[in-house]
């Protein structure tokens, strides 16, 4: 049974992802500039079902995924089913240390978060609340989010390079980055590696 979810729920998050043609919605926001690869977006306040994993980039990601499906296909309290929207999100977490001189941030294992972001019709208030303790619904504030946008395999090495490509451009143009990078993906596996959408996102002032 848990494999049949499991093949489900990729196949609703998929579509026609092996061709490159996505069905779930993405959130809206304002292009403000674009150079190549690159985009510094403006986006509205969203709600996200969100939940953490500790664990390597791939194991992390799976666990974190099925949890969050699992909710969207209603393990909620109002066992409603929802819309899938992309992309998902996924970003490793650091703990922060109690304040020295200097200050001093240090990796608190390999804490993964991930991310749904829920359809623009559900607010903090009316999104169904999860059964599952591990699944938190959140809210994210509006803000300034620089992208790069490439295809290929989603790995963990690819997110870095990507992610330090972006931070270079950031420096170079005049942004300061408020955030660390997160990986945002709009396919599925199965998808032919050059079709696929993948991003990394840091938030800039």
């Amino acid at each position: 049974m848990k494999k049949l979810i499991t093949l489900l729920t990729t196949l609703f998050l998929a579509g026609c992802g092996v061709f490159g043609i996505r069905t779930a919605k993405e959130p809206d926001y304002q292009l403000l500039a674009e150079d190549g690869a690159i985009q510094i977006r403006h986006y509205p306040e969203l709600v996200v079902a969100v939940t953490e994993v500790k664990g390597d980039y791939k194991g992390s990601g799976n666990l974190a995924f099925q949890r969050l499906a699992d909710y969207i296909f209603g393990n909620n309290r109002k066992q409603q089913k929802i819309a899938m929207t992309a992309p998902v999100m996924q970003e490793q977490q650091f703990e922060k240390m109690a304040m020295t001189a200097p200050v001093l941030q240090q990796q608190a294992g390999e804490v993964w978060q991930m991310a749904f972001v829920l359809p623009s019709e559900y607010s903090l208030t009316t999104a169904p609340q999860p059964l599952d303790s591990t699944v938190k619904i959140q809210p994210i504030p509006d803000k300034k989010v620089a992208a790069i946008r490439y295809s290929g395999s989603l790995t963990a090495p690819a997110i870095a390079a990507k992610s330090q490509e972006l931070k270079q451009w950031l420096i170079a143009n005049g942004y300061k980055a408020v955030s660390p990078p997160r990986s945002a993906a709009y396919d599925p596996p199965w998808t032919l590696p050059f079709l696929r959408r993948n991003e990394v996102h840091i938030d800039i002032e």
